[in-house]
């Protein structure tokens, strides 16, 4: 058995025994379950009901308000207009009342655009004040065509909507709706990539600093090169992470079997629907089914799962590389902190790239080339790859990668070779620079 094979037996065999692994491997399902429960809960809470006062000295409004208020139960309005407005804005800073919107007299609707107050100790919130702007909107434009003398009803009637079929080039009909499936399966498997990174890539870091503090390390490097040590953590830990998810996924797929079972949704209301709809509905929904499985199938599911496989392995080989390279730099992990920032950043560019460059235009020069390179590769590739990309595009970008792998690898070993038997002085970015040179 070969030094670097020992070594990543030893490196999966000390994580996979490590008592926070095996909770953690077996909690933390339970744990996103629970927060999801939790966030599920507190959305479906009512939100406390809010009194607003309406003072409408115009007298165009107050229906508007009053109708509003059968429909809306986070706020309540109450029609003031026969009040001075001084005791309205006395009894706001007593906090009788949320707020107070008021509209003063007006001799034409487009004086009142600007005229109009919300008066609040505290700022209200957006969507409140967008919903009010709204019915002010449409009733002045209401009062603004009518002055007009114009047919609203007509106006109405006349506004087009607009909705577009999707079709191949050839012929076939596409599934509206199927970008944002390939956005979501992008955005899956690149955050997936990248979370991986961050959090095995820090755990071959504080392994580095464990031995290194321990004084275990001055042993093991007597009998083994220190590249041999760098990929043999490298490659354990990488095994130990990928037995961590295997774990959540097969935990995750029998919650979602038992919740499905046991929590699933309750047929019997559906008895209410009459025979007839009850089918046309049930057509409906398997043709339009059986589009989107057609189309989910027309999808480069391969090349997916392919490039998933290859940009997993380059992507965290790098990363971890740089990780490794750090922990042998330094003697916590407190003063490691000043190298993680420079090996995050690309991460979370890669991701910002991804959700806002990608979606909108994911053959764009942006994303093109932030595709190609290697350390925004793995989350950006994978992002675009559901919408088509060209081979050369692929085969590009995995050399570029794997390329780069290779020289960080060499140039982290040196760092490592260097920095493992350094112990008492924080480095810096100058005398890392030295070790290179060594």
């Amino acid at each position: 058995m070969s030094i670097i094979t020992l070594i990543i037996k030893r490196e999966f065999i000390a994580k996979v025994r490590n008592k926070s692994f095996i909770v953690m491997t077996f909690l933390s399902p339970f744990l996103f379950v629970g927060i999801a429960a939790f966030v599920g809960y507190l959305s479906s809470m009512k939100a406390d009901t809010k009194r607003v006062a309406i003072h409408d000295e115009s007298g165009l409004f107050t229906k508007e308000f009053v109708s509003l208020n059968k429909k809306n139960g986070e706020y309540k309005y109450y029609d003031l207009s026969l009040i001075d407005v001084k005791y309205l804005k006395d009894s706001i800073t007593n906090e009788s009342f949320e707020g107070l919107l008021y509209i003063p007299k007006a001799t034409n609707a487009n004086d009142l655009e600007h005229k109009i107050q919300f008066i609040s100790n505290e700022s209200p919130s957006i969507s409140f004040i967008e919903k009010v702007q709204d019915i002010i909107a449409k009733k002045l434009t209401k009062s603004n065509f009518e002055k007009a003398k114009l047919d609203t009803l007509a106006i109405k009637n006349a506004q087009a909507k607009v909705n577009i079929n999707l079709a191949k080039a050839s012929g076939e009909q596409s599934v509206k709706g199927l970008n944002e499936i390939k956005i979501a399966i992008g955005g899956a498997f690149g955050y997936l990539i990248m979370m991986f990174i961050i959090i095995y890539g820090n755990m071959v870091m504080r392994s580095v600093i464990e031995e290194k503090t321990n004084r275990i390390v001055e042993i093991i490097i007597s009998s083994v090169k220190p590249f041999q040590l760098m990929m043999g953590k490298i490659i354990g830990t990488s095994l130990a992470g990928l037995l961590q998810f295997f774990i959540w996924a097969i935990i995750g797929f029998t919650l979602m079997f038992v919740a499905s079972t046991f929590f699933g949704i309750d047929a019997s209301p559906t008895a209410k629907i009459p025979p007839a709809m009850m089918h046309s509905a049930q057509q409906e929904f398997a043709g339009t089914a059986q589009m989107y499985i057609k189309e989910l199938w027309g999808l480069p599911i391969a090349t997916i799962l392919i490039c998933f496989v290859i940009y997993f392995i380059g992507g965290y080989f790098l990363y971890s590389s740089f990780y490794a390279s750090i922990g042998a730099a330094v003697d916590s992990e407190t003063d490691s902190q000043q190298f993680l920032l420079p090996i995050i950043m690309p991460l979370i560019l890669a991701v910002y790239i991804g959700f806002f460059t990608v979606i909108n235009d994911p053959h764009g020069t942006i994303a093109t080339v932030f595709s190609m390179i290697p350390l925004t590769s793995p989350i950006v590739m994978l992002m675009r790859i559901p919408f088509g990309v060209p081979w050369w595009q692929l085969a590009i970008s995995i050399t570029l990668l794997f390329a780069t792998f290779f020289c960080v690898v060499w140039f982290a070993a040196k760092i490592y070779r260097v920095g493992i038997l350094m112990y008492g002085k924080k480095p810096t970015w100058k005398e890392l620079y030295k070790w290179l040179n060594y």
